[in-house]
């Protein structure tokens, strides 16, 4: 199926609208350690991360969202690299796992989640934070489309 700019976007935006229906999300953690609170989590530095910046549109002008922009990165995680510890707050996001394993520690599951390649998972949510720590032995390629305002810009690569 070939996907186009117009599907990705449709499809992050339902994605990532459908994430904001609940305040809790942990995706992946199992029942009885989701935490109804969030916790302090520690704030891990970046290591043995790659950032790309895939592609970027500008949404302004679209629905009244002002000039936010809808952003897809590819992240390449070394094993025993980390993607830092960050909060979706007001930056919804939608990660799938193209390669490798990762684990997530999240503010709202009292233990690690584990996710796999194909897998996805919505981030998205008041005081929702995480960072992610590759405990294999190989690197882990992840996809990221998340809505930005312009200062969250990267730069180019």
């Amino acid at each position: 199926m070939v996907l186009t700019l117009t599907r990705i976007v449709g499809l992050a935006l339902a994605i990532g609208i459908s994430a904001t229906a609940t305040a809790v999300r942990a995706d992946g953690c199992p029942a009885d350690k989701v935490l109804k609170q969030p916790r302090k989590l520690d704030d891990i530095p970046e290591k043995h991360l790659k950032r790309e910046t895939l592609a970027e549109i500008k949404l302004e002008g679209w629905r009244k969202v002002g000039d936010l922009l809808l952003r897809m990165r590819r992240l390449t995680i070394q094993p025993g690299g980390f993607v830092p510890t960050h909060y979706h707050d007001d930056r919804p996001s939608i990660v799938y796992i193209i390669s490798g394993e990762i684990w997530e520690h999240s503010s709202f599951c009292s233990v690690p989640i584990h996710h796999k390649a194909n897998q996805h998972t919505p981030e998205f949510g008041d005081f929702q934070g995480h960072w992610w720590e590759n405990k294999g032995n190989v690197p882990t390629v992840l996809i990221s489309a998340d809505v930005i305002p312009p200062e969250y810009r990267d730069t180019m690569d």
